[in-house]
């Protein structure tokens, strides 16, 4: 991809000439205010910190359309008039709340580790969280697992927050299992994490759930996630499946 440049006033975002970068280890730089500095695509807390980057480098530049594919995958099937209550985990600053508020959710609940992410929705999309807690899903606070178990979830979402550790397995699970026996899971995961020669902590867990039945398929998508630095097309697969169990790691 040759350099690209966004200039948004006293903002310009560059991405940097890169044939082999892994995708965790993706950068550009940022310079405002005349000053400059290299921001790694997975430093999440800096880039929230930034009011409309995130959206200035995975939407306006690299084309990214994930919330889309996975709402629109999960509204494919919903009965007519199913009314969700979703639990958006890896929230971040509400792109994916913002699909489902879109299709009539009548609950979201969010959920990230990180404070920025919660203040980034707060002040990007304010109104579209029912609650958002900034929280360590492998460590849940007692006062709030009951808050989280009261609002009776028939939904998970994570959309672009699985895959490369940025949600551990335990976390997922933790999550997972807050959400009703029949309700829905919607998610995105590069293709290669879910064939069988990729060995990591999720994509076990998720062929386990699917094998032993905790899980129920019911659709998948392949899509182009987004575009790499190097203009090379990201490809993900989104899925749409059923709880039909909790799971135990």
């Amino acid at each position: 991809m040759p350099q690209i440049e966004l200039d948004h006033g006293d903002l310009e975002v560059r991405f940097p000439h890169a044939d082999a970068v892994e995708q965790d280890e993706e950068w550009c730089e940022i310079e405002e205010d005349g000053e400059v500095r290299r921001v790694r695509f997975h430093d999440y807390d800096e880039i929230y910190s930034v009011p409309g980057l995130y959206e200035r480098i995975f939407y306006d530049a690299l084309k990214c359309c994930s919330p889309q594919a996975v709402i629109g995958l999960l509204a494919e099937q919903l009965r007519a008039g199913e009314l969700l209550r979703a639990f958006d985990v890896g929230a971040g600053n509400g792109m994916a709340a913002e699909q489902l508020d879109g299709i009539g959710t009548d609950l979201i609940v969010g959920a990230d580790i990180i404070p920025e992410a919660a203040m980034a929705a707060e002040r990007d999309r304010p109104g579209l969280y029912e609650a958002y807690h900034v929280v360590d899903l492998t460590d849940i606070p007692p006062d709030v697992k009951r808050e989280l178990q009261g609002y009776n979830f028939n939904c998970l979402v994570t959309v672009a927050a699985l895959g490369f550790g940025d949600i551990p397995p335990e976390a997922f699970a933790s999550a997972y299992n807050f959400v009703e026996d029949g309700g829905w899971l919607a998610f995105n995961i590069k293709s290669r994490f879910l064939n069988g020669e990729d060995e990591t902590g999720f994509s076990k867990l998720i062929r386990r759930m699917l094998a032993d039945g905790t899980l129920e398929h019911c659709a998948e998508r392949e899509y182009r996630h987004r575009l790499s630095i190097s203009g090379e097309p990201l490809n993900y697969v989104a899925i749409v499946a059923r709880k039909r169990g909790p799971v135990r790691l």
